[in-house]
């Protein structure tokens, strides 16, 4: 079985937050970046810059700040939080996440309300929804190679994101079916997989 390649960024080279105060301070400068495509923004941000988290871990703990209620990089921010100060983590990274652009999207809330109905306002809104689906595109990209680490091999993990645009995409099943049906059944899968190498494990420390 081919050893699994090494991670863009080595477990053993990761940084992590040094107090409450940086989380708060990081995740503000994060949110304040985040306008229309924020998944971006939190890789470049926590894999890249800061070096928090592998890609594989990112990857990981996206996943399951998705399925949990909420925002999902509040999700994020609080778990990151959380792993280094507990509680109180939490709530500076979600203070973080939260106090400045509060501010902002009211300030903005005020300002838009006079030019909601300009056409050059609308046509300027749907500009920048097109770049946010290119970044959310762009980021997607290059988070695929993190799957080559994956338990259940790049096909199967290739098969499920088609699996899962079809169904959103095409389909236009609710979220929540998509989650119980393809994400259940690939957590059933992989489950499966990781059981078959713990036994392999097993079999070869008792040879």
């Amino acid at each position: 079985m081919p050893a699994a390649p090494a991670s863009s960024t080595s477990d053993d080279a990761l940084n992590h937050p040094t107090s409450k105060t940086d989380l708060f301070l990081s995740f503000t400068w994060l949110a304040l970046q985040g306008f229309g495509g924020v998944l971006a923004v939190v890789q470049r941000e926590l894999v890249e810059k800061k070096r928090w988290m592998t890609r594989e871990q990112f990857v990981e703990d996206w996943a399951v700040a998705q399925i949990m209620p909420g925002p999902n990089v509040v999700n994020l921010s609080m778990m990151i939080g959380g792993r280094y100060f507990g509680l109180p983590g939490a709530m500076a990274a979600l203070a973080g996440m939260l106090a400045a652009p509060m501010v902002v999207v009211l300030l903005l809330a005020v300002l838009y309300g006079s030019v909601a109905d300009s056409a050059v306002a609308q046509n300027a809104l749907r500009g920048m929804g097109a770049v946010a689906a290119g970044l959310i595109t762009a980021t997607g990209i290059k988070l695929i190679a993190a799957l080559d680490r994956n338990a259940m091999g790049m096909g199967v993990c290739i098969g499920l994101a088609t699996l899962t645009f079809v169904a959103i995409a095409l389909l236009r099943w609710p979220l929540l079916w998509v989650l119980l049906g393809i994400g259940g059944g690939a957590c059933l899968w992989a489950y499966r997989v990781l059981s078959d190498v713990d036994a392999d494990r097993q079999k070869a420390g008792e040879a």
